[in-house]
């Protein structure tokens, strides 16, 4: 593998930060620096972790990132949680946003996985 964008952790980590940029384009203009901001950068934090522990080439170092992106994957649901209770969000585009982000978690526990099998088996990166 030549770059993490061909990680499926990856990929998916990309549609749901494009997903959630798309939706808060709707919030109204009080949310502007507050659950706007938040839920902005919680969602660009999980793909850019994705990508900077991938650019570490080291197994312990790159799981250590995806940890990080777990975070990242469970404040922005918290955050997508309070865009629904605020009604900001119907709960057709809840299930749908928090569908792609079980998704995401579900791919990255996978990598996550492999990475730890790899750093066992001495598996150079």
């Amino acid at each position: 593998m030549n770059s993490f964008e061909e990680l499926e952790c990856y990929k998916l980590a990309r549609t749901l930060r494009n997903e959630v940029s798309f939706f808060c384009k709707t919030l109204p203009r009080e949310e502007e620096y507050r659950l706007k901001d938040q839920i902005v950068r919680s969602s660009r934090s999980v793909s850019a972790n994705i990508a900077e522990g991938f650019g570490r080439h080291h197994h312990q170092e790159n799981i250590q990132f995806c940890r990080t992106t777990r975070g990242s994957l469970t404040e922005t649901l918290d955050h997508l949680i309070v865009a629904l209770d605020e009604r900001y969000l119907d709960d057709q585009k809840y299930s749908d946003l928090r569908e792609l982000l079980e998704s995401t978690l579900k791919v990255l526990n996978g990598y996550i996985s492999y990475l730890k099998r790899c750093a066992a088996d001495g598996v150079p990166k």
